[in-house]
């Protein structure tokens, strides 16, 4: 039986990178964000429904991500219909990748909105990485096309950092890349040793 490790963590905190850590020590890792890509790319499961809410956003047979950013903004009611659309198809996605690694120790499943859509209730653990409030902030702020207003929108809709690292079996700390790697690979022995929250 897999152990099914949620991984998360605020916007500029090094999720992705504490991902492909994971990856590279030989765990899956679903991604949550990948799989809302194929679903929006052409033929993707949810480009009727979503062009059939959002008009404006089906673009050369898919969705475009951008345009359906902005009809969010003008209209923030939305995030519900697009949640009732999308959730659904991503939770059988994550299923699907589940089943083709049952034979894996860890599953590492990669979700940003992990305690904001309550997935942890489905989790064996999970794993909050976290980095100081000014780092997180630099590293956002550098981001092409990133704002301070885009930021604080963004911190707005997530659990905040202390909350999340409240709840979460484990902390893994980004402040450097070397400090996230030797936390991972203490969480990875202990879940195989079998004594994941000792």
């Amino acid at each position: 039986m897999s152990y099914l490790l949620g991984l998360t963590g605020s916007i500029g905190m090094g999720k992705s990178t504490a991902a492909a850590m994971f990856a590279e020590l030989g765990h899956p890792v679903w991604d949550a964000d990948a799989a809302v890509h194929r679903l929006y790319a052409p033929g993707g499961a949810a480009v009727a429904k979503v062009a059939s809410a959002f008009p404006g956003a089906w673009k050369d047979g898919g969705i475009d991500r951008a345009a359906l950013k902005s009809a969010l903004a003008a209209d923030p009611s939305g995030f519900a219909r697009l949640e009732a659309i999308v959730h659904p198809l991503v939770a059988a996605d994550r299923a699907d990748f589940i089943a083709r690694h049952a034979g894996a120790p860890i599953i590492v499943l990669d979700i940003p909105l992990l305690y904001e859509n309550g997935s942890q209730a489905g989790m064996d653990g999970v794993a909050v990485v976290s980095a100081p409030a000014e780092i997180q902030r630099a590293r956002v702020l550098a981001r092409p096309g990133m704002t301070e207003e885009a930021f604080q929108m963004i911190l707005s809709r997530q659990v905040p950092d202390a909350e999340k690292r409240r709840l979460a079996d484990w902390v893994i700390p980004s402040d450097t890349m070397d400090v996230a790697r030797a936390a991972i690979m203490d969480i990875c022995a202990r879940i195989v040793a079998g004594s994941p929250h000792a």
